[in-house]
C-alpha cells in the first residue's frame, strides 16, 4: 500500500476552471449556517494545494471506504476537487483590488525570479530525497505567467510541509516562502481576473471566501477521519492526507498567533454521517 501515499500535483487550477467550480457549489455555499463557518486561520492557497495533492491517494482508497464504511458521506470525497478549486477562486475574488496595469510587469518579474530561486533549491533537495522529486518535476514543467503564479503557491506549500526535513539544509528562507505564498495568488488574480466585473462588496466576497473554505475544510476533515480509520494499523494516515495546517507552527515558529485546529481523534472511530453542509 505504499503507492497510496503517492500524491498528486500541488498546483491549483486555472482561474477559469476554478470559477466553474465555485459556480457549481453556489447553492451549498448559500445554505451554510453563517454562525457555524470555519475560521480562516490557515493560508487558503496552501490548504487548497494540500487537499489537491492528497486527492489521488484518497481516491485510491475510495473502494475500501464504500465497502467498509457504508455510512461515510462519500460526496465529501467525490466533491473534494470541486470544493478545493471553489475555495481557491473565492480566495482570489476576495483579494484586495489589483494594482494598476503598469505594475503587472514588476509583479511578473519578481515572481519569475522567486520561482527560479525556489525551484533550484527544491531540485537540490529533491536530489537528496528531502523533498518529493515528483512534485518538483511537476513544478518544473510549468510554462507561462499563469503557471508561474501557481508554481509559487506549490513551492510555498512544498517547502512549508517539508520544513522539518529541509531547515538548515537550504539557503531558502521562511521570508521567501511566505512571499511566494502571497505573490502567487496576487499575480494570478492580476493575470486572470483583471477584466472581471465585480457586483459584490468586499464584505460579501469575504463571506463567500469563508463559506467556500468551510466546505473544503469539512469535506477534507471527513476524508482524513476515513483514512485514519482505514489505515490505523499502518500509521500512515497523515502521510496520505496531511493536515491542511501543515507544519505551520514549527515552520513559522512565532510568526503566527493563530490557534491550530484540534488533531484527528486518537481512536479509529468511523466518521460521522454529516456531509458538511
Amino acid at each position: 500500500m505504499n503507492d497510496v501515499i503517492a500524491n498528486g500535483d500541488l498546483r491549483p487550477g486555472s482561474p477559469e476552471e476554478a470559477a466553474r467550480a465555485l459556480a457549481l457549489v453556489e447553492r451549498e455555499i448559500a445554505a451554510l449556517d453563517g454562525d457555524k463557518l470555519a475560521a480562516i486561520n490557515v493560508d487558503i492557497p496552501r490548504a487548497v494545494v494540500t487537499a489537491l495533492g492528497a486527492l489521488p491517494a484518497l481516491m485510491s482508497l475510495r473502494p475500501r471506504i464504500v465497502e467498509e464504511m457504508p455510512l461515510f458521506p462519500i460526496a465529501s470525497l467525490d466533491k473534494l476537487h470541486t470544493y478545493a478549486l471553489a475555495a481557491w477562486y473565492a480566495h482570489l475574488l476576495a483579494l484586495p483590488p489589483t494594482e494598476p496595469d503598469n505594475a503587472d510587469k514588476a509583479l511578473i518579474d519578481e515572481a519569475t525570479v522567486l520561482r527560479s530561486d525556489l525551484l533550484v533549491a527544491a531540485e537540490a533537495l529533491a536530489h537528496r530525497k528531502l523533498l518529493d522529486p515528483k512534485h518538483v518535476a511537476q513544478i518544473r514543467s510549468g510554462k507561462g505567467h499563469i503557471d508561474t503564479a501557481n508554481d509559487l503557491v506549490a513551492l510555498a506549500t512544498l517547502f512549508t510541509n517539508g520544513w522539518d526535513a529541509v531547515e538548515g539544509k537550504t539557503a531558502v528562507t521562511m521570508a521567501e516562502i511566505e512571499r511566494a505564498a502571497t505573490l502567487g495568488p496576487r499575480l494570478l488574480a492580476t493575470l486572470g481576473m483583471r477584466h472581471q466585473v465585480q457586483d459584490r462588496s468586499p464584505a460579501q466576497l469575504a463571506d463567500q471566501r469563508r463559506r467556500a473554505f468551510t466546505l473544503l475544510v469539512r469535506a477534507y476533515d471527513e476524508c482524513r477521519r476515513a483514512v485514519t480509520y482505514l489505515r490505523w494499523s499502518e500509521g500512515d494516515a497523515n502521510k496520505i492526507a496531511p493536515s491542511l495546517y501543515g507544519s505551520r507552527g514549527k515552520a513559522k515558529k512565532n510568526a503566527s498567533t493563530a490557534t491550530p485546529p484540534a488533531e484527528p481523534p486518537q481512536e479509529p472511530t468511523a466518521p460521522s454521517t454529516n456531509c458538511g453542509g
